[in-house]
């Protein structure tokens, strides 16, 4: 592959089990958008990264996460990132990649987080 291709390769994050990760793959996969996966559970991104994802993206932190996952509701995180800094939040993101929303699509130019067919669509088609 060349450089400048890999380079526009698109990542996304993702849980095997997850069947919005699968429904999205899939929407890639009938798209013809190539893609690289990476598992979100194994490889999730440290705070540096996430916060870099958070800029690029436009979108509010409380986006980045996953609101209903086991961990989340376990952590009483509804009540509790309403008094945590942003610092704070990227450091306890970092910390499990089941904290973090998913899909998490990563391009060169923007991110999305989650899977809405229409958010993905103007972005990639």
């Amino acid at each position: 592959m060349v450089k400048s291709e890999e380079k526009k390769m698109l990542n996304v994050y993702c849980y095997s089990r997850c069947s919005t990760c699968k429904k999205a793959l899939k929407w890639l996969d009938e798209k013809g958008i190539a893609y690289r996966t990476i598992e979100i559970k194994e490889n999730h991104p440290d705070a540096d990264t996430l916060r870099k994802y958070h800029a690029m993206s436009g979108l509010p932190l409380k986006r980045f996460w996953n609101t209903s996952g086991i961990p989340y509701r376990e952590m009483g995180l509804s009540k509790k990132l309403k008094e945590m800094s942003e610092d704070e939040q990227f450091a306890l993101l970092a910390t499990d990649g089941m904290l973090v929303k998913r899909p998490l699509l990563v391009s060169e130019d923007f991110v999305l987080t989650g899977f809405k067919e229409d958010e993905w669509a103007e972005k990639l088609l």
